[in-house]
């Protein structure tokens, strides 16, 4: 069972607003067609936003989720005719129309959940990677290009959950009940001083990691993959494969002179 996230501005919970969702076993939870809608929601396997009768809207706010750098599987809810507005640039994972059956629906979900499992999953269980980085839950420790970090608990456990959602956005105030929990009294000024350590010990390569979202917070940002150090292409223009000197070549320089040596006196 997953849990749902319904972005829309229909009235009524979700068996009323999307039939076929509400007749499903995952937990739905419905929220205003807009983007500070995450700020507060906790975290989702999967996101829907409806565009059944806001379609412009729906397409904005797919887009701007995208920039967020959001890895949460995303689906846009069109009705037939708003399917030809769908195009790549709207940034979902994929589309369901709104007179789907509880089984397409199904099949959606789960085929989206899985695909960016498998593109972001990790083969150890307990074992969060993204680029260098490795957390291992089990152990309590952290390793970055093989290198053991020197976290302290609440280091770690700050690290973790931010790498366990990675694009999301994290307000001092959510970070703060997330990791230090519902009794700690402190400010959120501890979430600052805690991100400049792991920042500190991450290193200059490596700290853009934690990423600042000005006036909101905090989000980690999963390095991109670099190609093998082989396949990296030297700048300039590329020599073709297998290409030889032309043969007369060699007798530029020399032709001249072999020819009035050669010639009779």
């Amino acid at each position: 069972m997953s849990v749902v996230l319904l972005l829309t501005n229909a009235p009524g919970p979700s068996a009323e607003s999307f039939p076929s969702l509400g007749l499903l076993t995952h937990t739905v939870r419905v929220a205003p067609l807009e983007a500070s809608a995450l700020l507060d929601a906790p975290p989702v396997d999967v996101i829907v936003v409806d565009g059944r009768r806001e379609l412009v809207i729906a397409r904005g706010l797919c887009r701007l989720l995208r920039t967020t750098g959001l890895t949460t599987p995303l689906l846009a809810l069109v009705t037939e005719g708003g399917l030809a507005a769908v195009s790549a640039d709207w940034g979902v994972d994929d589309v369901v129309l709104d007179s789907a059956g509880p089984a397409e629906v199904e099949a959606r979900l789960r085929l989206a959940i899985g695909r960016v499992a498998a593109a972001g999953g990790t083969a150890e269980a307990g074992v969060i990677r993204s680029g260098d980085l490795s957390v291992d839950e089990t152990t309590y420790s952290a390793k970055l290009r093989g290198r053991p970090l020197e976290l302290t608990f609440k280091e770690f456990e700050l690290l973790k959950y931010l790498a366990q959602h990675p694009g999301r956005v994290f307000t001092r105030a959510q970070l703060l009940q997330e990791v230090w929990g519902y009794d700690y009294y402190g400010g959120t000024r501890t979430v600052d001083v805690h991100v400049r350590r792991l920042r500190a010990k991450l290193g200059p390569e490596h700290e853009a990691m934690i990423g600042t979202v000005r006036h909101v917070g905090y989000k980690f940002v999963a390095p991109p993959i670099a190609p093998p150090a082989g396949e990296r292409l030297r700048p300039g223009r590329p020599r073709r494969p297998g290409r030889r000197p032309h043969p007369r070549a060699g007798l530029a320089a020399t032709g001249g002179a072999d020819r009035r040596a050669t010639r009779p006196a």
